[in-house]
């Protein structure tokens, strides 16, 4: 199916961060109660026309900063010839490359990230670091890169100003759509988040990334939103749902996260009723009573005769 238009309605909340009294946080309802999960592997088409298998991984990371680097780094160096298909080239030439814009990124090796391992590697393919966390038993919120880890979630930030003179931080959690790649999101070649195979999950955004959000949000601020949500999907019929989870929404009966499956009642028992006795066609039926009184009152007639004679 096609992907769904980047307009559409939306439901927004607004409340204060509870450890920030000059921060507000805007969180997209619509967004975070969606069914989209992550695809990869699983009929994700791939940002690059003919690297399906590449993800988003096609362009590299961007770091957020020289802290960003320094912990992806550290978890780098715990990799091995058997979960790293490019360790050789990555001890050789470093990880770091450049974007368009001089900002450092990880460096793109074969067409995509250099920590990426291609389809075949007996280590397995996918990320090289999201990989480790799982072995390690770790979130794989550690050891990413931080773009990589918040996707499909975009937090931005804007200071706002009051008519009284004071302002505000306004902190955006939202829905990282194609405008957040910039102007050449436009042109990738497919995308997750707008695509309605990759709006599939039983359970909504705010809850398969909880951990994202709390990191993003921090803990207190997590449960307003995570409440709010709830709200949401409480009602009987919310509005602004994101269309690319209608299809699915519309191929279950019931709220699949809020709803409990009764608990069927008793069933009382109840007297099997006799079957009635059916007339047989062609034959005459005669009251049971009346027909002894007449056999009897035949009797009685006989006696007198008798009695005459």
């Amino acid at each position: 199916m096609p992907e769904v238009s980047l307009d559409f309605p939306r439901a927004w909340a607004e409340f204060p961060d509870p450890d920030n009294a000059n921060q507000v946080f805007r969180c997209d309802l619509t967004w975070l109660t969606s069914n989209y999960r992550c695809i990869f592997g699983n009929g994700c088409q791939g940002i690059v026309e003919g690297r399906s298998s590449d993800g988003c991984c096609s362009m590299g990371a961007h770091f957020a900063d020289k802290k960003d680097i320094k912990r992806v780094q550290k978890y780098v160096d715990q990799l091995t010839d058997e979960t790293w298909q490019f360790r050789k080239q990555g001890l050789k030439g470093g990880i770091l490359g450049k974007g368009p814009d001089g900002d450092p990124i990880t460096r793109r090796h074969k067409g995509a990230c250099i920590l990426l391992n291609r389809p075949g590697f007996p280590g397995g393919e996918g990320c090289s670091l999201h990989a480790l966390a799982l072995r390690n038993g770790q979130n794989p919120l550690e050891t990413k890169p931080e773009v990589c880890w918040q996707l499909p979630i975009r937090r931005a930030y804007r200071w706002v100003d009051r008519v009284d003179d004071t302002r505000y931080l306004e902190v955006t959690i939202t829905e990282y759509d194609r405008r957040g790649w910039g102007p050449g999101g436009h042109d990738l070649n497919w995308y997750c988040t707008s695509a309605t195979e990759a709006h599939t999950s039983h359970e909504p955004v705010y809850v398969h990334s909880a951990p994202e959000l709390r990191e993003l949000m921090g803990a207190p601020a997590y449960e307003v939103l995570a409440e709010m949500c709830r709200a949401r999907e409480a009602e009987l019929e919310p509005i602004a749902v994101h269309p690319a989870s209608l299809p699915f929404l519309l191929q279950i009966t019931k709220n699949p996260y809020t709803e409990v499956e009764p608990e069927p009642e008793p069933t009382a028992t109840v007297p099997r009723p006799r079957a009635k006795k059916v007339d047989k066609p062609g034959v005459k039926q005669v009251d049971k009573p009346l027909a002894r009184k007449a056999a009897k009152d035949k009797g009685k007639s006989k006696s007198k005769a008798r009695d005459k004679s």
